[in-house]
């Protein structure tokens, strides 16, 4: 079976090993009280997530608008008016659990709603990293997280880039993706060497620079089965068989 990594740190750590992908994983550090006062101060808007977690469960957004500290959690959208009041909230929320800080990445939007993009990686049966499929996935109404699990939408990934962009210019971001998915695998595979498929989770704010938000090494193969061309899937699960993923 291919080798689970859980913790979002050390799969950070391995990212941040490759000269390339350095540039476009957003800052990340642990959370404590001085981390998260110094990130808001330079960034204004940044994510905390469960070091250990799926489906974007147990993840706030915490940002700094009119004087005011803004926490949102799911639906829900607090403000505070000061930092200490927040914090204490936090701590309470992440009940003594690691957890991550990320610089917030301002993402596009589709019909008004966050989007991201999936990228699926695997080693091939020719022991080579090859990119397999992408998907779109469109936050659900007033959520902060677009996973399919928490009520997002999966949307192909020509249909979210072409909302955006000219049909040349996409060809070319989807060159890039499929070089992300395969550099994230090859980074991953150097520290993990059990590791044998990755789900990149890319976020592109409004200059398009895709930024890598999170990788799981275990991702959900059934999302591709949404998208149009059935051979994509196909490919996705003949490679997880010859790995031995069932």
């Amino acid at each position: 079976m291919p080798q689970y990594v859980g913790s979002k740190w050390r799969k950070t750590v391995a990212l941040l090993r490759s000269p390339t992908l350095r540039k476009i994983v957003p800052k990340t550090v642990k959370l404590s009280d001085s981390s998260l006062r110094e990130m808001l101060r330079h960034h204004g808007m940044v994510y905390v997530k469960p070091d250990v977690g799926m489906h974007g469960n147990g993840v706030m957004r915490v940002e700094i608008a009119r004087g005011l500290y803004r926490l949102r959690m799911g639906t829900q959208d607090r403000s505070y008016s000061s930092f200490g009041e927040m914090y204490q909230v936090i701590r309470k929320l992440t009940s003594g659990r690691k957890h991550l800080i990320q610089r917030g990445v301002h993402l596009l939007r589709y019909g008004g709603r966050r989007f991201d993009l999936r990228v699926m990686a695997q080693l091939n049966p020719r022991k080579s990293w090859e990119t397999t499929g992408m998907i779109g996935r469109v936050a659900a109404a007033r959520k902060i997280v677009t996973n399919y699990h928490g009520g997002g939408k999966l949307v192909p990934v020509e249909k979210l880039l072409g909302s955006q962009l000219g049909h040349t210019l996409v060809r070319g971001k989807i060159r890039q993706l499929r070089k992300i998915g395969v550099m994230a695998g090859q980074a991953m595979r150097r520290k993990f060497p059990g590791v044998c498929e990755v789900g990149v989770d890319v976020g592109m704010d409004a200059s398009l620079t895709p930024w890598i938000l999170e990788v799981n090494t275990s991702p959900d193969p059934y999302i591709f089965r949404k998208l149009p061309d059935r051979s994509i899937f196909k490919k996705i699960r003949r490679y997880s068989k010859a790995y031995g993923k069932r």
